[in-house]
């Protein structure tokens, strides 16, 4: 046993002893901003279970005998933002889903009927038969802070309310699909830790104002994407609307501009959107844009890529005057951009003029009834009496419906349309 001297002396006249056992920091010293935060809004972040009916290809003879079914389930997250039963959730949670079931902090599981859905947006919303229960409506995505800390409520993995917390590392994002056909913008960026299983729950400031809804993630990457609050406030107010978000119209074909195209066109930029086409008596032609100009800057955010003006004016209400900084040869110069609701009719009068395609109701859906020569559509194959299926993923049951997918085509630069002609069907993708 080595006395308490020798101890001394070998640590050189210093001894060391056990530290005492501190008390507990009190509760109040505890209770930091995050917990402040995620103890008023956890209450309002839901798990959301998706059930749907798969039917199976049969091994011997594929899809012709149908196979067996399955049932599926995704978990996902959401968020109550009207104490009478309003959910907001990503559209990806909810796609396809027979059945959509949304599971309470205190337990309660309730099922929901899907309101709206929005895929381009992805964003979906449900109501649930309940009153009274604890809400937390979307905040403002206008004035955040490069570097703010930010934190994510969700059910990752199935595990319900899990909270993880990073800072909002960039603005103004875009992010390709899964299937790398569609472009996201103006996402934001954290480093918060959002794992399968967020997507569609609350990205939350320190002031507890929801900022965001999770969406995306890059796998293996820590990197996490949300929808900014504003653009979901607007996509949400028109899903409760109209059960979808409506289409506006500005009357511009544009082309993002790349390296290869500004050397091409010998355009004096090398980033921003050529103007394609102008549509006569369109707000593009009121506001004095014409075909050849390049679009540079939108709201003063500089503009990457052609898909920058839909996300801004579908951020904004309706109506709402952008000013769109435009390059004109030498000359640049700002205008005031209004985008509106489509006019009845505009859709297939677009269809027919950036296609050379008019169509008629048939008994099943849209028929088409010309082609013009030398057309886009003249080209793909298409001839009268073909029927037209689907666009953009969408089953057609008539025209109106046709017009109104091929706008939304035109937001985002091609039509997909499934053709039928006798016992086969075609897939074509037209640029719009």
């Amino acid at each position: 046993m080595i006395r308490r001297s020798a101890l001394a002396a070998v640590l050189g006249g210093t001894l060391l002893l056990p530290s005492p056992v501190h008390a507990q920091a009190a509760p109040g010293a505890r209770r930091t901003p995050v917990v402040q935060v995620v103890e008023r809004v956890a209450p309002a972040v839901v798990n959301i279970s998706a059930e749907s009916t798969v039917r199976a290809a049969d091994p011997f003879f594929g899809g012709i005998l149908g196979g067996r079914t399955r049932r599926a389930q995704s978990l996902g997250s959401g968020l109550i933002v009207d104490a009478q039963g309003l959910v907001v959730t990503n559209a990806h949670v909810i796609e396809g889903a027979s059945r959509v079931l949304v599971t309470t902090l205190d337990g309660r599981e309730l099922e929901a009927d899907v309101l709206g859905a929005d895929r381009d947006a992805d964003l979906a919303v449900l109501k649930v038969q309940a009153k009274g229960l604890p809400a937390t409506p979307l905040g403002r995505s206008a004035d955040l802070l490069m570097g703010e800390t930010v934190i994510a409520i969700g059910n990752p993995f199935g595990l319900s309310h899990t909270v993880t917390t990073g800072v909002l590392s960039a603005r103004g994002r875009t992010v390709p699909s899964e299937s790398g056909e569609a472009r996201y913008t103006d996402f934001l960026q954290t480093d918060a830790t959002i794992n399968p299983g967020n997507s569609g729950g609350p990205l939350v400031n320190l002031a507890g104002q929801v900022i965001g809804i999770n969406t995306a993630i890059i796998q293996g990457s820590g990197i996490g994407f949300a929808i900014p609050a504003d653009r979901a406030q607007r996509v949400v107010d028109d899903l409760l609307r109209f059960g979808e978000l409506q289409p506006l119209w500005t009357g511009l074909r544009l082309e993002t501009v790349d390296a290869e195209l500004a050397r091409r066109e010998e355009l004096p930029v090398a980033r921003g959107a050529l103007v394609v086409r102008v549509f006569p008596d369109s707000p593009a032609a009121r506001a004095g844009i014409a075909a050849g100009d390049v679009l540079t800057a939108i709201d003063g955010k500089p503009m990457g890529a052609r898909e920058d003006l839909t996300t801004a004016i579908y951020s904004v209400p309706v109506g709402t005057p952008l000013k769109v900084e435009v390059r004109r040869g030498a000359r640049a110069f700002p205008l005031a951009l209004v985008a509106v609701r489509p006019p009845r009719g505009l859709g297939l009068a677009v269809l027919e003029d950036a296609l050379g395609l008019t169509v008629t109701s048939g008994a099943r859906g849209p028929i088409v009834e010309g082609v013009t020569r030398g057309s886009l559509a003249e080209r793909a194959g298409l001839e009268p009496g073909d029927r037209l299926l689907a666009a953009n993923g969408q089953r057609l049951e008539g025209t109106e419906q046709l017009g109104h997918e091929v706008l939304r085509g035109l937001d985002r630069g091609s039509l997909l349309l499934v053709v039928g002609r006798g016992r086969y069907a075609y897939n074509l993708n037209f640029p719009l």
